[in-house]
């Protein structure tokens, strides 16, 4: 019988939808954890079953953009950056838009996340002491973010599941993306600046000296651009991409500067167990006579999401239920024939719709929590009354860039 996998399966995905259970300390990979260990408890999912049911190359190569991250958070890239843009001159126009430039770029060749992560409580407290109010400038680093790393393959984890499934490759992605992904950066600006337009028509103080705690270490930061050059070269060449992911990562770790434990204990363990335990799911699920059930009925009724009517309802909806990386893993975990075109454009989609609401994406739950460390609070209505519009329109420019690109029909 397969009813304890789908329940499990159901109660797994109620969890990545509500992000904790009532009464207790848990999260999504804490849920995702104990769904595997019920699995594997009930005799449904044995040890050899759950190890080749984990995508290792994708988390090989997850890993190893990690490290790279790991390596300008450590050279104080981010750090200066984040500083840098909050004590800009200028209008608060221009600041908002000093932002959304910085971190739109550095989502597109490191994981978005870890440029939340850092630059969140350097932005919301720089800010601050410019007399402004945060929020605009927090979203637009959290909407930049999404968007800009919808550019490539490596900007964000669904993106890397998507481009390591489907072997696309990393410069026909670029081209197909960057275009849009920029786009959305200008909608990002412009639909926060008229949104907000009363906290941004204030008179910001003067820059405050410079923060003496963010030192950049120059050579370490000139490694990090070094490690992303060879990525790049790397990926052109016939080789596996994780492979040539794990060299750069293995060649940064071999430093006389930086301690490789600390720069380890950069990873986020968290992401990489939650892809783990969500493959071991999910892949459970898709054994069962009802995935497979599921599967052909969709078939039959040419609900595939292989043309734009069906990926961009899908994606948004999916995206801001389950969250998008959640909601990636399990299309792809029932879908097994999408076409580059299609996965071109179930990247670029889910990424925008991850913007629509708080829950959309890791990156958008990173902020707010980070934030609200700093004293910054960012609602769930704060998010909505820009991240919806702003998504809406970015989301109808990727449509139709992917339709007269011809990577997808209507």
């Amino acid at each position: 019988m397969d009813t304890f996998v789908i329940v499990v399966f159901v109660l797994t995905y109620l969890g990545m939808a509500f992000g904790s259970v009532p009464g207790l300390k848990i999260d999504r990979t804490g849920i995702a954890l104990v769904a595997v260990v019920a699995l594997l408890l009930s005799g449904k999912v044995g040890v050899r079953a759950m190890g080749s049911s984990i995508d290792v190359p994708t988390l090989l190569l997850l890993f190893a953009l990690m490290i790279v991250s790991a390596q300008f958070q450590l050279a104080g890239v981010y750090d200066s950056v984040a500083t840098r843009v909050a004590g800009g001159s200028g209008s608060p126009r221009r600041l908002l838009a000093l932002v959304i430039v910085a971190a739109g770029g550095l989502s597109a060749v490191l994981a978005n996340d870890v440029v939340c992560f850092a630059m969140t409580p350097i932005v919301a407290e720089g800010i601050r002491r410019r007399g402004l109010d945060p929020r605009p400038y927090l979203l637009g680093l959290v909407g930049a973010a999404n968007a800009g790393s919808a550019a490539t393959l490596i900007g964000n984890p669904q993106n890397i599941l998507i481009g390591q499934v489907g072997g696309l490759d990393f410069w026909d992605f670029l081209a197909a993306c960057a275009l849009p992904a920029l786009a959305s950066l200008v909608v990002v600006h412009v639909v926060i600046a008229w949104i907000w337009r009363a906290e941004l028509d204030r008179t910001p103080a003067p820059p405050p000296p410079p923060a003496t705690g963010h030192q950049l270490h120059r050579w370490q930061a000139i490694k990090g651009a070094c490690a992303l050059l060879g990525l790049a070269l790397l990926f052109a060449a016939p080789l596996p991409r994780e492979v040539g992911a794990m060299v750069i990562a293995g060649l940064l770790l071999a430093s006389r500067k930086m301690s490789s434990r600390e720069m380890i204990g950069s990873v986020d363990w968290h992401l990489l167990l939650l892809f783990a335990c969500l493959f071991v799911v999910t892949g459970a699920f898709a054994d069962t006579d009802l995935a497979r059930q599921w599967v052909e009925s969709l078939a039959e009724n040419g609900l595939f999401p292989e043309t734009l009517g069906a990926m961009l309802p899908l994606s948004l909806v999916a995206s801001n239920s389950i969250g998008n990386v959640p909601a990636v893993m399990l299309i792809l975990a029932v879908w097994h024939t999408p076409d580059p075109g299609a996965l071109t454009g179930l990247a670029l989609l889910s990424t925008l719709a991850g913007n629509f609401l708080l829950v959309g994406s890791m990156a958008n739950i990173i902020v707010a929590e980070r934030a609200a460390s700093v004293g910054a609070k960012l609602s769930f209505g704060d998010f909505a009354r820009a991240g919806i519009p702003l998504t809406l329109v970015t989301m109808a420019i990727a449509v139709a860039w992917l339709w007269l690109g011809g990577w997808m029909t209507w």
